[in-house]
């Protein structure tokens, strides 16, 4: 992966429209829908190293004779890839890795003016800075939507301002920011990140649940209770499945799972609890990413408050979280010497 975020920064810099030859911007495009879908329920690791791949294909055809309005595609096309890229790299714990690539995405959408994938780059970068830099994540959110005002990414990236304010302990921001979410998907325009689907689109239950994980960080009840409710709900539609023209992201059914798990076990319900993280804690190595660990890194002194201090039960499923942690494919992958 760090081989892999060598080459871009370079390329972007350099990177210009030129009279190229040949290429088939149609066939692109395709291979970019299928692992933006991949992405959603595939080994983040496997989704990563096709994504390479296709990049380097890509960064090829722009090398070849290329009419200029398949270039801007194709540019398109490698600010798309350099989205997912990053979603996947901070999935797998290398979050410099992911801003380097959200940066050479982002030089490509302001080579061909593409607000909306300059919006989505910065909703992506919002999401990869968040746990260190919070009010770095608010600020990338409301950047973002100074691009692109409405539908999905608009949605998405009140959400990220939500979360972040409401870590900050702004309470009355993260509401505000929650009900404009909803708001500005009712406002959908068709764009053409939109239309790549997978990883580009917002499903019902996924507003549930970023609107749920936000206000549990609000320290007031009555968030507490209506957070608990939108990741209830969020449970229920994810179960549901997925309905027509939407996806959903693994990560984000487990992520759900923990968060309401979490609530569950503030609210003195560990039984309920274990049961919710049953699924999350059955995963494979491979499928453990940085997003899960660190939500069940924050569940663990939960476990240890005096109410379960004494408890086998939360002494087993701390036991159980400690044991997921020390066999992911993060954990493996930080575990490689260098270059390998």
């Amino acid at each position: 992966m760090t081989m892999a975020v060598r080459e871009p920064g370079a390329h972007a810099e350099g990177a210009e429209p030129r009279d190229s030859g040949e290429a088939t911007p149609e066939r692109f495009r395709a291979d970019v829908v299928r692992p933006s879908h991949d992405h959603m329920v595939g080994d983040p690791f496997s989704v990563f190293r096709e994504m390479n791949a296709l990049r380097r294909r890509i960064w090829a055809a722009l090398e070849r004779r290329t009419w200029p309005r398949d270039a801007i595609e194709l540019y398109f096309l490698l600010g798309v890839l350099h989205s997912l890229m990053a979603a996947a790299a901070n999935g797998l714990g290398n979050r410099q890795a992911a801003e380097e690539l959200v940066r050479s995405g982002l030089v490509y959408a302001q080579m061909i003016d593409h607000r909306p994938l300059m919006a989505q780059l910065r909703l992506e970068l919002a999401g990869i800075v968040y746990w260190e830099r919070p009010r770095r994540s608010r600020d990338l959110a409301l950047g973002g939507l100074k691009y692109f005002g409405d539908g999905p990414i608009a949605a998405q990236l009140h959400l990220r301002h939500a979360r972040a304010s409401a870590r900050l302990g702004d309470a009355d921001a993260a509401r505000q920011a929650i009900k404009a979410a909803h708001d500005a998907r009712e406002r959908t325009r068709p764009n053409e990140v939109l239309e790549i689907g997978g990883e580009f689109g917002l499903s019902r239950a996924t507003e549930h649940f970023l609107a749920g994980s936000a206000l549990p960080e609000v320290p007031i009840p009555a968030a507490r209770r209506e957070a608990a409710d939108g990741l209830r709900q969020a449970a229920a539609l994810y179960e549901a499945g997925p309905e027509p023209g939407e996806d959903h992201y693994f990560g984000y059914v487990m992520c759900n799972m923990i968060d309401l798990a979490t609530v569950q076990v503030r609210n003195g319900d560990l039984d309920a609890a274990v049961s919710t993280l049953g699924p999350v804690l059955e995963l494979p190595p491979s499928r453990r990413i940085e997003a899960l660990l660190r939500r069940l890194d924050r569940l663990r002194p939960e476990l240890a408050s005096p109410r379960y201090r004494r408890g086998p039960a939360a002494g087993r499923l701390d036991q159980q979280i400690e044991a997921f942690a020390a066999e992911s494919i993060v954990k493996n992958l930080r575990g490689l010497p260098s270059g390998g």
